[in-house]
C-alpha cells in the first residue's frame, strides 16, 4: 500500500520551521512596508527606501532558508551513509 506523504511530512521538522520562519519574515516585511508607505506615501524617497530594504531582507531570508535546507539534506545523507555502513541490513532468504 503506497501512501503519498504531504510536503510537510517529506520536509521534516527543520525544513518546516525554516519555511514558516521565512513566511513570517516575508509577511512582516510586506505589512510593515504597507504601513510605512500609507503614512509617508508610495512614491517618495522613504517609500522607495522601504521597498529596497524590504527586498534585501526578503532575499536574505530566502537564502538562509535555502542554506538550511541544503545543510539538512547533506546531514541527512551523511547520517544515512554512516548508519548503513555501521549497521548494514541483513537480507532475509
Amino acid at each position: 500500500m503506497s501512501e503519498k506523504r504531504s510536503s510537510k511530512e517529506k520536509d521534516g521538522f527543520f525544513k518546516q520551521v525554516t519555511k514558516e520562519a521565512n513566511n513570517i519574515v516575508q509577511q512582516t516585511v510586506d505589512s510593515s512596508g504597507k504601513v510605512i508607505k500609507s503614512i509617508t506615501g508610495e512614491g517618495g524617497l522613504i517609500g522607495k527606501t522601504v521597498d529596497s530594504s524590504g527586498n534585501i531582507i526578503k532575499k536574505a531570508s530566502e537564502k538562509s532558508t535555502e542554506a538550511i535546507d541544503k545543510t539538512v539534506d547533506t546531514s541527512s545523507e551523511a547520517f544515512k551513509k554512516v548508519k548503513n555502513k555501521t549497521f548494514p541490513r541483513k537480507d532475509k532468504e
